[in-house]
């Protein structure tokens, strides 16, 4: 199993950026989780277009989503050009019906998960849980079978992220705030929220993503490692993480 990080900042994208993707790959089977902000133009220096078997969705923010409808227009001129007429599973929650609809076009097809129950993509398993944010939103324990990497997606605190992360071999947390700041009502968290969740779920790795455009990024790491005394990095383009 390989994670590459597509892209990772919050809100919108920083000069030559992405919000939100990530890679996730095993033998010949790839899964995109979340398509933000320029996810698209950054996703083809690792994969052809033509070559993603599914997309998985945390929730329907535009900085987690805003590449659908271009993917959805380059898988249908990827129809036109290459006769490639593969239709592309884009599994997103129904409680946004505007958002899990526009899900559905040419050469993408929308499927609607059920958050209680696992969901099996390829090789993977993902299990859910529901966040802290202002939107209906789905964090991800996701397993191969053999190693598991837990998304929180975007959310506040809160003591559940504990249990459903346990014994990860990697954890991405939503870091949009310093230490010192309150992210919760904005629906997110600080960086020793995150490695305090580490800590506690007793983790191998801690990567934090959805990074502020402020500030200095290392910051966040140092915050963070006091609550967590094991690896932390931070999410950037390309960063490759493989487990064996």
């Amino acid at each position: 199993m390989e994670l590459t990080v597509i892209g990772y900042w919050g809100g919108y994208p920083a000069a030559d950026g992405a919000t939100s993707a990530y890679l996730l790959k095993k033998g010949n089977f790839s899964l995109l989780i979340d398509v933000g902000s320029g996810a698209l133009s950054k996703l083809q220096k690792y994969i052809a277009v033509t070559d993603l078997d599914a997309v998985l969705l945390s929730h329907y923010h535009h900085d987690h989503v805003a590449d659908i409808g271009v993917l959805q227009y380059a898988r249908l001129v990827n129809y036109y050009t290459m006769g490639v007429s593969d239709v592309l599973p884009i599994y997103g929650h129904s409680e946004d019906e505007t958002g899990f609809n526009r899900l559905t076009h040419d050469y993408t097809k929308g499927i609607a998960y059920d958050p209680n129950k696992a969901l099996d993509v390829g090789p993977f398993t993902i299990t859910f849980l529901k966040t802290v944010h202002p939107v209906p939103c789905y964090g991800m324990r996701i397993t191969d079978g053999e190693h598991v990497i837990v998304y929180t997606a975007d959310t506040s605190y809160q003591a559940a992220w504990i249990d459903f992360a346990k014994d990860a071999d990697l954890l991405i947390t939503d870091c949009n705030f310093y230490a010192e700041q309150d992210g919760a009502g904005a629906g997110h968290m600080t960086s020793k929220e995150g490695g305090r969740i580490a800590a506690k779920a007793n983790v191998a790795q801690l990567m934090l993503s959805h990074l502020p455009q402020y500030g200095d990024h290392q910051q966040l790491i140092k915050e963070a490692g006091c609550e967590f005394n094991g690896s932390i990095q931070l999410a950037e383009e390309g960063l490759i993480c493989r487990f064996a």
